[in-house]
């Protein structure tokens, strides 16, 4: 590696093409990212309720875990949604408008034992989702 008074050149050029070797940085470069989310790179989304599912955790854990199917408002495409919370099932019906946000795995893909799931739902009707679970708030009928 060249160091002293004339290397900074140099070592410009080697950082460049070290930065080709990351995956994230690769992935940045080519906004792939934003091409395959569905949010098409925002950091939230408006979405209609169409079902409410529920989805099997992968192995070793055994649970139900309670998720939305939700239709984006922006461009038409569903998207499966997870709700946080002990009994966030019981707020949410068919047709409310929900805000759903990325769940935060790992390179924006799904979260822990969740398949296939990569959003979150944060509000129902313009409330947060965690004061309907905690009883701070009622929903807003539309």
């Amino acid at each position: 590696m060249p160091n002293g008074l004339f290397c900074s050149r140099t070592m410009r050029k080697k950082r460049k093409k070290a930065r080709y070797q990351s995956k994230d940085f690769v992935l940045r470069l080519k906004r792939r990212t934003e091409k395959k989310d569905l949010l098409e790179g925002a950091p939230m989304g408006r979405g209609i309720v169409l079902q409410k599912v529920g989805i099997e955790s992968k192995q070793p854990n055994s649970a139900i875990r309670k998720c939305v199917r939700v239709q984006l408002i922006k461009n038409g495409k569903l998207a499966t949604a997870f709700l946080p919370g002990d009994g966030a099932l019981n707020y949410i019906d068919e047709h409310d408008e929900v805000m759903i946000e990325g769940i935060h795995g790992p390179r924006s893909r799904s979260m822990g034992d969740i398949p296939g799931v990569r959003y979150k739902v944060s509000k129902v009707n313009g409330v947060p989702l965690k004061l309907l679970v905690l009883g701070k708030a009622q929903k807003a009928m539309r």
